[in-house]
């Protein structure tokens, strides 16, 4: 297969001028989702050699700049995962609901070439290497049932993202539980700070009533002292 000059011609420069920039466009329409995962398709297999993929997507912005489709690399990357997980999505219900998901028949033909070509190296590494393959896998590959080889194969891919999947959600459930536990305790916490602080401003209360109690008793004491003094002082003036 020949691969596009990921180094030269294929980046593009983004157009004359000093504007010639990416326009984004507010949603992906049907026409150009078809030739984004037409020219996915084309790419793939240089994408599944290639871990660090940056100039890949470079690859892909530039031929759908060439369709006329002004794209730019992240958008086209974070497209490509989001047809990926609605594809698994659906390939995880039922047959019936794969309709919702317009392009379903287009993602499953690039999975499917992709893991042809994996059981096609698988096969021929193992049987040039003299690896294990069984005698019924070979009988199934040369005698031309590719297709129920592949379909075992990608049912047992298919398998696998599940079983993937349904771990990070029981992950992602014992974390919610784990939060929903320190915010039980975190919230019990609170309610038992709170209900000290009230106990403490009911004794502070209580006590500062009592010592006003005792504050106005002495002042009323000092008061009769007082009046009973003036009255004797003024008794005794009138009757000498």
């Amino acid at each position: 297969m020949n691969y596009p000059n990921i180094a030269q011609g294929h980046l593009g420069s983004g157009g004359g001028g000093g504007g010639g920039g990416f326009n984004r466009l507010p949603q992906w329409s049907v026409e150009e989702t078809r030739e984004f995962l037409a020219i996915r398709a084309e790419l793939d297999e240089a994408f599944m050699e290639t871990r660090r993929n940056k100039l890949l997507w470079n690859v892909v912005s530039s031929k759908m700049r060439e369709k006329g489709f002004h794209r730019t690399p992240e958008q086209c990357k974070s497209k490509w995962k989001n047809l990926v997980t609605r594809y698994k999505g659906s390939e995880a219900m039922m047959e019936s609901n794969t309709r919702s998901f317009t392009f379903h028949e287009e993602v499953k033909s690039i999975y499917t070439k992709r893991m042809r070509r994996l059981l096609l190296r698988r096969t021929s590494s193992s049987i040039g290497g003299g690896g294990d393959v069984g005698d019924d896998e070979k009988k199934r590959w040369s005698g031309g049932d590719k297709d129920g080889l592949l379909g075992d194969v990608l049912r047992e891919f298919m398998e696998r993202q599940l079983e993937r999947e349904g771990k990070w959600r029981e992950a992602a459930e014992e974390r919610e539980e784990e939060r929903r536990v320190r915010e039980v305790e975190w919230r019990e916490e609170m309610e038992a700070l709170m209900r000290e602080r009230a106990e403490m401003d009911r004794t502070w209360w209580e006590r500062e009533e009592e010592r006003r109690a005792k504050v106005e008793a002495r002042a009323e004491r000092r008061h009769a002292l007082i009046m009973a003094l003036l009255t004797r002082i003024i008794d005794k003036y009138d009757t000498s």
